[in-house]
């Protein structure tokens, strides 16, 4: 789905999410805004899917206690089994008195 749609419409798509989260946390767009420290107008901004700094999308996720879902968003990578080998072929064994 995601990768069949334009940059704008994805961010169109997010801002209708973020707004029906808001709605069924029973908030208003002020609300949102104070809780965030940001201005109702970029609450609405990001609501009509508008860019704005990935800053405010943070404090909006703080704010509705999705933080957690930044793993979903960029996972962490994970090293092969030959990068892990090749990892532990360089670490020090021992040390030399010279």
């Amino acid at each position: 789905m995601w990768t069949e749609m334009s940059d704008p419409a994805i961010l169109v798509k997010l801002g209708e999410r973020i707004k029906d989260y808001r709605i069924r946390m029973g908030l208003k767009q002020s609300d949102v805004a104070k809780m965030s420290r940001i201005g109702t107008n970029t609450i609405y901004k990001i609501e009509k899917g508008r860019p704005v700094s990935i800053l405010l999308l943070i404090s909006i996720l703080r704010t509705f206690g999705l933080l957690e879902n930044i793993d979903m968003l960029v996972p962490e990578t994970k090293l092969t089994p030959m990068q892990l080998l090749k990892l532990q072929e360089k670490k020090i064994k021992r040390v030399r008195n010279t």
